[in-house]
């Protein structure tokens, strides 16, 4: 039915009701239109101003006596044309919101930390594939790998230490925790220049690998199967964890 075409088009009750008596009378007067929709007059003053926004009717004002007239049906395609413009203007607003909103973002010193979740069979790709981009933001911050390294993962891992230790920036250093192990001798007996390890007797209950480096935090679980890693990529929290590592190794004596 019409009527309900026209109230999907956005149309009231009362601006269908006048809309379609002006259709079948042509023209009326604001009394007649009020017999025929059973509204009173102000109403009809009222909702006909609204078609008249609309570009469906309009007021004859030619003559002694006000009339409310109906423009052709084809004038609905008005209304389309009408969206359309206020649609290009409000898409060019937010367009220019965005940009404005921009600057505020890029002032920001927080955005949502990135996580990487990786699997056992994932970890040593991963290594490798990482370690370029967690050296460039150590060398940004500190100039320094902070952390702790539990012992295990040396013991899993010490294909990945000495290519890393091949491929190790001049100016990078390393300052480790780790926990006494079986491992502690073999861990002393790599004199690398620029990494030094000092084992912390409180570390009993540590089971992971916790490192710091630049904007990142990562941590790996090797004690137990199934292996993990995560990485946070977030400035915030490394910045906090890096403050950590640094009180605790203030406080641990070199060995």
């Amino acid at each position: 039915m019409i009527e309900n075409n026209l109230k999907d088009l956005g149309f009231s009750e009362k601006e269908i009701s006048i809309y379609l008596a002006l259709l079948k009378r042509g023209k009326a007067l604001p009394s007649e239109i009020a017999k025929l929709t059973g509204l009173n007059r102000s109403t009809v003053y009222s909702v006909a101003g609204e078609l008249i926004k609309r570009g469906v009717i309009t007021e004859d004002l030619g003559g002694p006596v006000r009339y409310f007239a109906a423009l052709p049906p084809e004038e609905l395609m008005g209304l389309a044309d009408r969206e359309s413009q206020a649609l290009s203007k409000k898409k060019k607003l937010i367009e220019e919101a965005i940009g404005s909103l921009k600057v505020f973002s890029e002032k920001a010193t927080y955005s949502p930390p990135k996580i990487v979740f990786k699997t056992q069979e994932e970890i040593s790709s991963y290594l490798h594939k990482r370690t370029d981009e967690w050296n460039r933001s150590i060398l940004k911050s500190d100039k320094t790998w902070w952390g702790f390294q539990d012992h295990t993962f040396v013991e899993t891992h010490q294909d990945w230490i000495n290519w890393y230790w091949a491929h190790v920036p001049d100016d990078l250093h390393l300052s480790l925790l780790s926990n006494k192990s079986e491992t502690e001798t073999q861990m002393k007996q790599k004199k690398y220049d620029h990494r030094e390890i000092r084992f912390w007797k409180e570390a009993d209950e540590f089971t992971s690998t916790v490192w710091v480096c630049g904007d990142y935090l990562i941590m790996i679980i090797t004690r137990s199967e199934p292996y993990s890693l995560v990485e946070i990529h977030d400035a915030v929290l490394a910045k906090n964890m890096r403050e950590v590592f640094k009180g605790i190794w203030r406080g641990t004596n070199k060995k």
